[in-house]
Parts: C-alpha cells; structure tokens; sequence
C-alpha cells in the first residue's frame, strides 16, 4: 500500500506541472494576441515566461516557450503605439537576436511538419514580412558604421528567414568578404553557387500623377500595369538588373586565390564559364585571377576574346579599363576609358577614372621641379616642366568639369577638379566652385 501512494503522489504531480504549464502558454497566448498590450501585460508576459522556462520539458512545449521568448520585442514594439516607424522599432533587433529569431522560426517550421500541424507557420509568415524591412535597415546601418562582420550576420539571418529572398544570402557574402572573414564569405558564396543564383530581374516603375513622383513597384509589373490601366499612373518604365553569377564566381576565385589555391580558383572560373558561355562577366572574372597570378599572356588574351563578343558594351570596356588599371598597365587603362566615353560621353566613372589616371603624371613632374636648382639652366628647365604640367592639367580639365556637370555632389569630383582649376590659376572658377 505504501509503494501505491508513492506512486499516486508521483501521478499528481505530474497532473500539476502539466495544467501549469498549459496556464503560462494560455497566458501568453493571450497577451501575444493583443492589439494593443499595457506595460502590466508586457510584465505579465515576461512573468509568464519565466515560469514557463522551468516548465516545459517536452519538445512541444519548448518550442512554444522558445516561439514566445524571441515574440518578446513585438509586445515591446506594439507598446510605442501606432505612429511608430521602422527606425523605432530598429533597436529591439541585434545581430545576435536575429539570428536566434531565424532559428526559433525555423525549428518551429520544421517542428510543426514533421507533426503535421500547424500552429505557428501562419503567424511567421506575417511576422517575417513585417522584421525583413526592419531587419534591412539595421544591416545598412551596421555596414555604414563598418561594422561589416555584423551587418553580414544579420543578413544572413534575413536569408535563414525568407530562404527565397537570395539577393540577402548575396550581400551577406559580400559584407563578410569585407569584413575579411574569407571562410564565411566562401562558405555564403559557394551555397550561392549551388543555388544558381543570378539575381537577374526587372524593375518596373511608374509616374504616380497624384505624388508627381515616380514610384517603384519592385518586380511586380501586373501591378504597375493596373496602376497605368486605372490611370493614377503614367510613364511605364522598366529598369533590368543585371545577372550577378559572375560577380559569385569570381569572388569563389578571388577567395581561393587568396588562400593560395590557385588551381581551385581556375577550376572554379572554367565551371563558371562553361556553365554560362554567354557571361561577359565571367571573361572579366577570368582575366582578373590571371592578374592576380600575373599570368599576363592569358590576361590580354581574355580582353580580345571580351572585345570580341561585345565591342560596343561601355560597362564591359569601362571594366577592362578597372582591371587594367589596377595591373598598372596605364596605357591600356586609357584606351579603355577614352573608348567608354566614346561610347558614352555621360559615363561617370569613366570620366573620373580617365582623370585620376592622367593626374598620376602630375607626381613626375612635381619631383622633377624640386630637384631643380636657381641656375639658368634649372629655370628654364623648370618652365619646360610646368609647361608639361599646365598641359597635362588642361588634357583632363573636360572630362572632370563634365563628371562634376553630372555629379555636382561628389567630392572626388569637386575636389580633383578644385586642384587642377588651382594648379592652373584660374582663380575666376576655383573661388565660383569654391564657394558651391
């Protein structure tokens, strides 16, 4: 008999534990569904989950306790009222608390499959596209602090989140790349690989003739249609991004090369190029990891073969006049630059890139002119010289007042071309640009 009441206490006990438990996630079932909690839920809600950390054993039960514990910012986020904005709620949204969000939300997925019901999923649909904007910004904003490794993490777990948004898996590879954590970077570049990504896709706009701004519709052009068909809408336009696989591939390259795994870096660029023959980007790509491993015969090779395929493309003979560049190989950097202009006397960076090329002839001439003695023979050295200078000077003058023309905002511009106006005396537009 006394073994029978041992065993009995035992059954009420459990009996106990079991309907407390099921009182806490009543609870906070009950405050997670409020429109618009009071501080004293948020207290109760916090209360609650602590009695529930001790509480639930099983796996269901911890998944619940886990799916409220990360739910806890949206009782907090609810509580500002509903004036508040993305950069409010920017605050209860960490690196690490993201992360954990993918995680919670993904085994709660998983968890509820493998027992056939769902709970949840309904709920994490909603709440993921209302964090992802929020989760975006807070990535923006860690990458202009430099905090690359962070602002990669946190898009990561935006990816881990919507695994169908891959352009987040993209950027995060690139922001690890930046942060130097070549092993992360590789790791997010080669799943990229794997999933085929190109991020290749229009962009579909519109005037709004309420606004008087052009609006965009993202790639959603059934919308943007309804929108010109209704007649709130005027000036269709349609903008395409292009195809990112090269740019994935030639980091998986310039990674290995990196790490000093040269002959996995051209394995990896003649996949690449096999398994898109028609990317223009991938000659590019190639032709940069033979510069990296100054194998120069296969470089100029790849830029005739580039040319070839597409002599009037102004992007692909802008990127050769970038690689060339930064082989030191100036002569060609200048006939690539002068040929985009050629093709597009608007292009920017052309533009400037053609003008930081030519200023680089500026240093020989100032070490040349301070060499040079008081002597007769040193003066009139030196007029020959500055004569050198002022021409040289005056051979870049119209491709930076046509980049400033186009860019008044950028300093580079501004900057560059403040110098050469001053190097020139011409006192007139160095004070009226001044002074802008």
């Amino acid at each position: 008999m006394r073994l029978q009441r041992i065993i009995l206490a035992s059954a009420v006990l459990v009996s106990v534990s079991s309907f407390a438990q099921k009182d806490e996630l009543k609870k906070l079932k009950k405050i997670y569904e409020k429109e618009s909690p009071s501080a004293s839920d948020l207290s109760d809600y916090k209360a609650n989950l602590d009695k529930l950390a001790s509480l639930a054993t099983e796996e269901g039960d911890k998944i619940s306790y886990n799916y409220y514990k990360v739910s806890e910012p949206k009782i907090e986020m609810a509580l500002l009222g509903p004036t508040a904005n993305q950069v409010q709620f920017a605050k209860f949204f960490t690196p690490k608390s993201i992360t954990e969000l993918a995680n919670v939300y993904n085994a709660t997925l998983d968890y509820e499959r493998k027992i056939g019901k769902r709970v949840y999923s309904d709920d994490i649909a909603k709440n993921v596209a209302f964090v992802k904007p929020i989760i975006i910004e807070v990535a923006i904003a860690l990458a202009d602090a430099k905090q690359y490794k962070q602002a990669s993490e946190v898009l990561y777990a935006s990816y881990q989140l919507d695994k169908n948004d891959q352009d987040n898996l993209f950027y995060a590879a690139s922001y690890a790349a930046n942060a130097e954590d070549l092993d992360k970077a590789l790791e997010y570049y080669n799943e990229l690989k794997r999933l085929k990504y190109t991020g290749e896709r229009s962009i579909y706009f519109a005037f709004n003739t309420t606004s008087k701004v052009e609006e965009n519709f993202g790639g959603n052009k059934d919308l943007r249609d309804l929108a010109i068909k209704a007649g709130s809408h005027t000036k269709p336009r349609e903008e395409k991004i292009p195809s990112k696989a090269g740019t994935v591939y030639k980091n998986i390259a310039l990674i290995l090369v990196e790490k000093g795994k040269v002959d996995e870096a051209r394995a990896a660029v003649a996949e690449a190029r096999k398994a898109n023959p028609e990317d223009n980007g991938l000659i590019i790509t190639e032709a940069e990891l033979y510069l990296q491993i100054k194998d120069y015969d296969n470089y100029t090779r790849l830029v005739n073969e580039a040319l070839q395929k597409n002599p009037n493309n102004v992007d692909l003979v802008y990127n050769l006049g970038v690689v060339s560049g930064n082989a030191n190989k100036l002569e060609d950097a200048e006939k690539y630059y002068r040929r985009a202009i050629e093709l597009d006397p608007n292009y920017f960076n052309a533009l400037l890139n053609l003008s930081e090329l030519l200023l680089r002839a500026d240093e020989k001439f100032v070490t040349e002119m301070n060499k040079l003695g008081t002597s007769e023979k040193d003066n009139k050295r030196y007029e020959v010289i500055k004569a050198e200078r002022n021409k040289n000077f005056k051979s870049m003058l119209p491709y930076l007042e046509k980049a400033f023309e186009l860019k008044p905002d950028n300093d580079a511009a501004k900057k560059t071309l403040l110098s050469v106006y001053n190097a020139l005396e011409m006192t007139d537009k160095y004070k009226a640009l001044k002074a802008k």
